[in-house]
């Protein structure tokens, strides 16, 4: 019995020292070492800037500030140049900017095979669904065809009734029912 109680007792000190994890209330913030983005901005302003690289607006600026670049280190006062003849700041500046430019557009590109990717399932997902629709339709029409074959239009009773009148008619002659016009014999037998 003493055994007992004791157990009791450890069970309910090991449960004070265990923190108990609430499951209904929102767990602490954890802070984190990098920073933190959001991928589908950090996307949009990428597939931006691939966007205007592919630009005609874009090759302009870049050799007009290319040009005025070199411009400037040949032609100005020496004292004003920044840059001089090999130019190595410039090579510098333009490494940098392909170096940018080429993750940004193949972030662009999986983003737009992404989306394509979709376009592509969702298509495939219409075209079965239009198939399957059609070949319902063309059941159905068949169906209807088999079943028109099997009704009796107007033109075939009207050929069977006329058939008929021909038939009784013969046997009427056969039997003198229908005497020719002229002849006309009452129902009624004489009196």
């Amino acid at each position: 019995m003493a055994d007992r109680e004791r157990d009791r007792e450890r069970e309910r000190e090991r449960e004070r020292s265990v923190p108990r994890i609430r499951l209904d209330l929102p767990s602490e913030r954890r802070y984190r070492l990098l920073p933190e983005y959001d991928p589908e901005a950090f996307g949009r302003l990428s597939e931006r800037i691939a966007r205007f690289l592919g630009t005609g607006r874009f090759l302009v600026w870049m050799t007009l500030t290319v040009v005025v670049w070199i411009g400037w280190n040949v032609f100005a006062p020496a004292s004003l140049r920044f840059d001089e003849y090999p130019f190595i700041f410039l090579t510098l500046a333009l490494s940098l900017q392909a170096s940018y430019a080429a993750p940004l557009i193949l972030l662009a590109q999986n983003r737009q095979d992404d989306r394509d990717r979709v376009n592509l399932e969702q298509d495939r997902k219409q075209n079965e669904r239009s198939i399957a629709d059609t070949e319902y339709l063309t059941r159905e029409i068949a169906a209807l065809r088999m079943g028109l074959g099997e009704v009796a239009t107007r033109d075939w009773i009207r050929s069977e009734l006329q058939d008929l009148v021909k038939e009784l008619e013969e046997r009427g002659r056969e039997r003198d029912l229908f005497p020719p016009d002229g002849e006309r014999r009452s129902d009624v037998p004489d009196r």
